[in-house]
């Protein structure tokens, strides 16, 4: 007997097979997805120096550019020399970065240090401070001022109870904070490796580039090619002009909170202008972020400093948004409002202080390939792909009670023909 092979259920049994072994594979991973998260953070961190130098490389690249531009035109004058104006601008822009992490670490940690340390010293005298202070405010309300006194000595007496019940514990904590410490020094030394894996990103940027592009030109259509390399400069061009700007906006901020503040005399001006600056580089939020606890702290440490702080920060915030950063930013990412504030919600809640930053100009990219795709369709279908032709069109007024005489039987608004009987009809209504 002879077998015949039909086509079209051969066709349907190898996409049963197939569509079977893809599920038993996908179950497979599923049930070890611990294991490969494991193995997948392994990895990062194995990779931790490749990722610190290409982040560093990255932020630097600007500067570096900015730098070899100028070595070109003090050194090109007669021949071309592009390795050495490229490597007088890497070194420049790897001093520029070491100068300012040694400023950081040199000025700014000692000062916020100490100022960490008064606080913590001062707590019990911050804890009277807000227990007069209620006191004087609810001096008229005195079940309300008694209540809150207990909350305030019943969050104090914890807190003693929780330092008292630590002290027994000192060996544990010593553990702990040994493998922090181990842990800080290895994330410092993937951090000092980072610096000369930059330097091989810095100094062969265009053959890494080639290399990618190479790569996804072998792996993809020509088609997917063109649109990964078109999606990639559009995020690197909003990244780079969103971050470098936000950057320098708010390193200004933070210097102009500092001179406002030890003019104003105001308490831990270096903790707080710290606190300020870089919270800034948070779009929406970061000026509410950065204001809150610091205008907290001088309630509880000086209240006769909270008015004069916050008027301060609200005057600095409007110059902020009003003029610093439309000048130095402009609208780099194109956004509305609402959808500024759902990209940092969105990438704060998935990737924390990164993703509140970086989420800005990642979406702006997306809405924007978005809005392109929708332009296309919609010229396809001979649709206008214009957004002011889909507002609702309002019916003049006139229009909308000339279709209540239909309705009611009588005209509101007559017209030159029809004011006789109107009036007629109306008089006949009020006599009925």
């Amino acid at each position: 007997m002879k077998f015949e092979w039909n086509s079209k259920y051969t066709t349907v049994s190898v996409y049963t097979v197939i569509t079977f072994t893809v599920c038993v594979i996908i179950l497979q991973l599923l049930s070890k997805i611990t294991e490969l998260w494991g193995g997948f953070l392994k990895v990062v961190d194995v990779l931790m120096p490749v990722i610190w130098g290409f982040a560093i490389a990255y932020l630097l690249n600007p500067f570096m550019k900015l730098c070899e531009r100028g070595f070109k035109k003090l050194l090109e004058k007669k021949a071309p020399r592009p390795k050495l104006c490229r490597g007088l601008a890497t070194a420049s822009a790897l001093i520029f970065g070491l100068a300012v992490i040694a400023a950081l670490t040199g000025v700014i940690v000692p000062q916020v240090f100490r100022s960490l340390m008064g606080i913590f010293n001062n707590f019990t005298t911050y804890v009277d401070n807000i227990t007069d202070w209620a006191d004087k405010v609810l001096e008229n309300y005195p079940q309300v001022r008694e209540s809150i006194n207990e909350q305030i000595h019943s969050a104090e007496s914890k807190m003693i109870e929780w330092i008292n019940n630590l002290i027994p514990k000192m060996g544990e904590v010593a553990v702990k904070l040994r493998d922090s410490a181990l842990n800080i020094v290895g994330s410092i030394g993937d951090f000092l490796i980072g610096f000369i894996v930059a330097v091989y990103f810095l100094a062969g940027k265009e053959h890494f580039q080639a290399q990618v592009k190479k790569l996804c030109a072998a792996l993809l259509p020509e088609k997917s090619y063109h649109t990964v390399l078109s999606v990639s400069a559009k995020t690197n061009t909003k990244v780079v002009s969103f971050l470098s700007g936000k950057i320098v906006d708010s390193l200004i901020i933070g210097v102009i909170c500092f001179i406002a503040m030890t003019v104003m005399r105001i308490e831990y001006a270096v903790l707080i202008s710290t606190i300020i600056g870089v919270t800034n580089i948070i779009p929406f939020f970061g000026p509410i972020i950065g204001a809150v606890p610091s205008a907290l702290l001088l309630l509880v440490s000086n209240p006769s400093q909270f008015l004069p702080f916050v008027i301060m920060v609200v005057l600095l915030q409007q110059f902020d948004g009003n003029f610093l950063g439309p000048l130095i930013i402009g609208d780099s990412t194109g956004l509305a409002p609402f959808w500024v504030m759902f990209a940092i919600l969105m990438g704060g809640g998935m990737f924390g202080f990164v993703g509140m930053v970086l989420g800005v100009p990642f979406f702006a990219v997306i809405y924007e390939l978005c809005s392109e795709l929708v332009v296309t369709a919609l010229e396809k279908r001979g649709l206008s792909p214009k957004t002011d032709d889909y507002y609702p069109v309002p019916v003049p007024e006139t229009e909308v009670k000339r279709k209540a005489v239909k309705i009611f039987g009588f005209t509101l608004i007559p017209g030159e023909d029809d004011k006789q009987e109107s009036v007629k009809r109306e008089r006949s209504r009020k006599k009925h």
